[in-house]
C-alpha cells in the first residue's frame, strides 16, 4: 500500500506544545494529534502544513525544520508523517475542525490518548525535552 504523505506542526508556547482532538465522526475520532493533514498534489510539505493550519485552526504558520518523521500502518491506510517545528505567525487557534485544542507539557503526554502514528514522536519529545519534565 502506498503511504499517504501527511504533515503536522509542533507548535510551542513557552514550555507547552499544541495538541488537537480529532472530531468524533472521523477515523480515530476523539484521539489527540498534532495539527496538520494530507499533502495535496503539487504542494510542498511546508505549503501543505500552512494550508492545513489555516483551514483547521485559522492561523498562519511559520514552518521551521523537521523534528521527526515516521511511517505508520493503520488497518485502513499507511501514513508517512513529517512533523515540523512551527510557530504561529498570525492568528489565534480556533476549533474549526477539531473537537478541542490544548497546550500541554511533555510531562502531561501520558494523560491523553494519541493517534498510534504519534507514539514514536511523543517518545522523542519526552527524551528531547527532558528538562521540561
Amino acid at each position: 500500500m502506498k503511504a499517504t504523505e501527511v504533515v503536522a506542526a509542533l507548535i510551542w508556547q513557552g514550555d507547552k506544545f499544541m495538541i488537537c482532538q480529532r472530531p468524533a465522526h472521523k477515523a480515530r475520532g476523539l484521539l489527540w494529534e498534532f495539527v496538520g493533514g494530507k499533502v495535496e498534489e503539487g504542494e510542498t510539505k511546508q505549503q501543505a502544513l500552512i494550508r492545513e493550519c489555516s483551514e483547521e485552526i485559522a492561523v498562519t504558520l511559520s514552518v521551521g525544520d523537521v523534528f521527526m518523521d515516521v511511517t505508520h500502518e493503520y488497518p485502513d491506510l499507511t501514513v508517512h508523517l513529517t512533523l515540523f517545528h512551527a510557530t504561529i505567525a498570525e492568528g489565534i487557534p480556533q476549533k474549526i475542525e477539531h473537537n478541542d485544542i490544548k497546550w500541554i507539557t511533555p510531562a502531561e503526554i501520558d494523560g491523553y490518548d494519541f493517534c498510534p502514528a504519534d507514539v514514536e514522536i511523543l517518545d522523542k519529545l519526552r527524551q528531547t525535552y527532558q528538562s521540561f519534565i
